[in-house]
């Protein structure tokens, strides 16, 4: 007897099915993609073993049974879930570079992650005279990694309160073999860094998500850490201490690099007296903003 889903043949078939199934479902996606067709590829691809970003010759190609069925089960277990695809799958790609995740930490898409690709160029005009970076807010330490790669001479400090998200940390560090350059270290904000320290970057991706908008996530957001997200009633309640504490860490010349999503208007609110610059990406027009240390201190 056929089985419920022995007419999907090929990779091809299995494709359009799971395209459909995922619009079918509703499911929301922000997690490294923005559609169910590249979300459908990465998981079908991964589920068959075959690089990322070859689909196209093997889309004809005919399935064995037991392949077919890894991949139905995953496509399913990403709709019953609604766990982002990088949760299912164990691995998360920034800037062309694989990250291990799970739920200890938020799915590695940082905006941040472009800039670092430019060594920060034209704001860090010698990135070989970078000696000393901290990613605060590190979760699995992919912008930590980014910036000892976009700053080959810089020692990097990866700070995060959760010890649980530093575990995920030290697995990428060891996995990208910068165990010399990069390390792990738990704090609270700035309160177990010294002062003085003279960090030439800091790069902050901290929660800046606000009240009314926690309430709103779509599933798939609440499978990631709390504590990674959430900002408090106007998102800038760790970004307060942030903005007070960092000249204290950072060089004369020192760079704050601060991601803060959709809050904007927040933010401005909050720090009327700051005129940041914010940087463009490629999906991004007003979330990051730059900060040099003298604009920071009081």
């Amino acid at each position: 007897m056929a089985t419920p889903h022995s007419e999907l043949l090929t990779l091809r078939d299995l494709l359009r099915w799971s395209i459909s199934r995922f619009r079918a479902a509703g499911l929301h996606f922000g997690h490294g993609s923005d559609n169910a067709w590249d979300e459908a590829a990465y998981l079908l691809l991964h589920g068959l073993h075959l690089p990322l970003d070859t689909l196209e010759p093997f889309l004809d190609a005919r399935l064995l049974e037991r392949e077919r069925q890894r991949c139905i089960d995953l496509i399913q277990q990403r709709i019953i879930t609604r766990k982002p695809a990088a949760y299912l799958t164990g691995e998360a790609w920034l800037q062309g570079r694989r990250f291990l995740v799970d739920e200890r930490v938020i799915v590695p898409r940082s905006p941040i992650a472009e800039l670092l690709s430019q060594a920060l160029s034209p704001w860090v005009a010698e990135p070989e005279s970078v000696s000393r970076v901290m990613d605060l807010c590190t979760g699995s330490g992919c912008l930590a990694i980014l910036a000892a790669l976009a700053f080959e001479s810089a020692q990097v400090d990866a700070a995060d309160i959760s010890e649980d998200a530093l575990e995920v940390a030290r697995s990428n560090i060891a996995l990208h073999g910068l165990e010399h350059r990069v390390h792990a270290l738990r704090s609270d904000g700035f309160d177990q860094v010294p002062a003085g320290t003279g960090y030439d970057v800091i790069l902050c991706n901290p929660p800046y998500v606000n009240t009314q908008s926690m309430a709103a996530l779509p599933p798939e957001y609440r499978h990631e850490p709390r504590l990674a997200l959430a900002g408090g009633a106007d998102g800038m309640d760790l970004v307060r201490r942030i903005v007070h504490d960092a000249p204290r860490h950072l060089a004369p010349e020192g760079l704050l690099v601060l991601e803060i999503g959709h809050e904007r208007t927040h933010f401005e609110a909050a720090f009327p007296q700051l005129d940041p610059v914010w940087v463009e990406t490629e999906a991004t027009t007003d979330q990051i903003m730059l900060l040099q240390r003298e604009q920071l201190e009081p």
